[in-house]
């Protein structure tokens, strides 16, 4: 079993521009973590201080209860957004260099290139360089090195960016059978619809501030629940005294109920009925991307 990855008071300025403010988060093992935000708000920089590319000015990267030094970053297994591999280097010889790296012998170096870049569907170009692999093959691979050196951690930055849906199905098996195994998974993704049905919990940050952090459900319901109510006329305002009920919105085909945790959805119901006919009754809580637009 793997150590909990703890990103403690994290952070990080360039001059006037602070690119992280005290984010704070956990990753436990077996578990999925999404880490989502806008483009420059301090995703790749948590991650690079978690590998010691970057130094933060202050907080702490720890993994179980010591601070991360150079080996136990070896036990990180990282993927970084621009692809780090040598393009005029043979995929299963640089596989085989980066696990000799992390101190695996030849042999269970060349093993494990073989199982991985088998296993993400690359193996029949084991022999070719890089350069030669379409952008989508070369994320296979740049994942493989990832995962060649068998990390106790996983660090992505968007590791399914410009992937196909095959390619898509193929990783998040990868990482759901990683996560099985014990191992804290930490990625980042602007594929919002998949980080929803991947991950355990998520962080949203925004302004390398950290505003949201949960489990999607945590999230979707932390201003309270949804209730979706068609068939009433709109213009009745019916639901706007209600008990429980702390906004509503009138459309011609829905109306849309924000209520607190406790409300008695069936005397929602009974006064939806009785200014007509109600065709549909659901709970229906803002999807991650909705929530991500009014976050960030």
């Amino acid at each position: 079993m793997s150590d909990t990855l703890y990103i403690d008071r994290l952070r990080k300025t360039y001059g006037t521009l602070r690119a992280l403010d005290d984010v704070t988060f956990s990753v436990a093992p077996g578990e999925i973590f999404g880490f989502v935000g806008s483009n420059g708000a301090g995703k790749s920089t948590t991650m690079r201080i978690i590998l010691g590319v970057l130094a933060a000015d202050s907080g702490q990267v720890r993994l179980g209860e010591k601070p991360i030094d150079f080996d136990r970053r070896r036990r990180i297994g990282y993927m970084p957004e621009e692809r780090g591999l040598y393009p005029k280097m043979k995929v299963g010889d640089q596989l085989t260099y980066l696990a000799r790296l992390h101190g695996m012998s030849r042999a269970d170096a060349e093993a494990s290139a073989r199982t991985w870049t088998d296993r993400l569907e690359v193996g029949t170009r084991y022999d070719d360089n890089v350069a030669d692999l379409s952008l989508g093959n070369q994320q296979r691979v740049q994942l493989a090195a990832a995962l060649v050196h068998d990390p106790a951690v996983l660090v992505l930055d968007e590791p399914f960016s410009g992937l196909d849906p095959v390619a898509v199905d193929v990783m998040s098996d990868v990482l759901k059978d990683k996560a099985a195994q014990g191992v804290p998974i930490l990625f980042s993704s602007h594929q919002l619809e998949l980080v929803e049905r991947l991950c355990d919990r998520v962080g949203i940050i925004s302004r390398g501030a950290m505003t949201a952090l949960g489990s999607v459900d945590e999230l979707r319901t932390r201003d309270g629940n949804v209730l979706e109510v068609a068939g009433p006329d709109p213009s009745y305002g019916w639901a706007d005294a209600l008990p429980g009920v702390l906004a509503a919105e009138y459309t011609p085909e829905v109306t849309r109920l924000r209520v607190s945790p406790d409300v008695d959805d069936q005397a929602v119901l009974t006064a939806a009925l009785a200014h007509g006919p109600v065709h549909r009754f659901a709970a229906a809580p803002p999807t991650l991307t909705e929530l991500f637009r009014e976050l960030v």
